[in-house]
């Protein structure tokens, strides 16, 4: 088939590139580059995944209306899988509008492609900061999330009912898939482990919010792309007993569906500091600082609905997770 693999560059979307293009895939890859992050790191995941001649990649923004349109006319994709976003809670603090150009109107702009050129299936990345202010755990996709407390929480939140819109009214099958703290080799140098792994190499400090006492449910890279590479073949179908009243958010009276993508298993953010430590050969320095604005204090999935879909659940356990990505990052970075 041919699919679409937004932010094909970037880290999750470079993983799903690869390994639908290493399945004899068509791939088309689109990314802006921009400079959110080192752009060298996006250029060396595409160096990778260029060698595939089944794999072509363009360079546009998800905000160039005319661009996008253009792109789903001339190519005619059978799925699209759109993993660009303009990511990170805190970033969006400091500069908002970028989550309305990339996140509002690029996730537009992808639902106007699949509906004017039927695409047979659209999966979107949204997060699991959409739980917000939720207390229950583990979270659940049959719990409402109307209480976000970041911005970018709060367009992921808008990325699901934006889709549930054009499923309703156009019959285009969407997935939105709530990715946990995702985390592995070819990473975000905005993340956790990437700057704890910097700094702690470079004899600096590392900044640990609320002492370290947050708990996440780190998902390790391979377990995302392979629930997402699965959940492709599941095509989401109306469920015609379904009411406002007594359904469960993630399903519908149209082809819509959400997944929580997680491991299922969450731990402190010290016991993932000690799981480095122990990577690494040394001890961090640690800065004990306190909560952040749009922080949570816990995250953790109930991904019963994705194993009954697919018989697969992410299990990668933080230690073995945390070891892949120092090998990596030491052999990417020579250190």
């Amino acid at each position: 088939m041919k699919y679409l693999v937004t932010g094909a560059a970037g880290f999750i979307g470079f993983h799903v590139a690869q390994r639908l293009s290493g399945a004899g895939h068509q791939v088309v890859g689109l990314d802006n580059l921009n400079d959110y992050y080192d752009v060298k790191l996006k250029l060396a995941r595409l160096d990778l995944l260029k060698p595939f001649s089944n794999f072509t990649f363009i360079e546009l923004d998800l905000a160039d209306r005319e661009g996008m349109a253009a792109l789903f006319a001339a190519e005619g994709f059978d799925r699209v899988i759109h993993l660009a976003a303009q990511a990170g809670v805190r970033y969006s603090l400091e500069n908002p509008l970028a989550y309305a150009d990339a996140n509002l109107i690029g996730h537009l702009n992808i639902l106007e492609g699949c509906r004017h050129n039927k695409v047979g299936h659209l999966l979107y990345a949204s997060s699991s900061s959409v739980y917000g202010l939720n207390r229950k755990m583990p979270f659940s996709t049959d719990d409402t999330v109307d209480h976000p407390v970041s911005l970018y929480a709060a367009t992921k939140k808008a990325n699901e009912l934006m889709s549930h819109t054009y499923s309703h009214l156009y019959g285009i099958p969407t997935t939105g898939l709530r990715f946990f703290t995702v985390y592995g080799p070819w990473g975000r140098p905005d993340m956790a482990l990437f700057k704890f792994t910097r700094a702690m190499i470079a004899g600096e400090k590392i900044d640990v919010y609320n002492n370290g006492q947050m708990r996440r449910d780190f998902t390790y890279i391979d377990d995302i792309a392979e629930a997402i590479v699965r959940l492709q073949d599941v095509i989401p179908q109306p469920d015609a007993s379904w009411t406002v009243e007594s359904g469960s958010p993630a399903t519908s009276s149209a082809p819509y569906r959400v997944y929580n993508i997680g491991n299922s298993s969450p731990v402190t953010l010290m016991a993932y500091i000690e799981a480095l430590e122990k990577a690494l050969g040394m001890t961090a320095e640690k800065n004990m600082l306190p909560m952040q604005p749009g922080d949570v204090l816990e995250t953790s999935a109930d991904t019963t609905a994705l194993y009954k879909a697919i018989g697969f659940k992410p299990q990668t356990g933080v230690e073995e997770g945390v070891s892949r990505f120092v090998n990596w990052y030491r052999t990417f970075y020579q250190v």
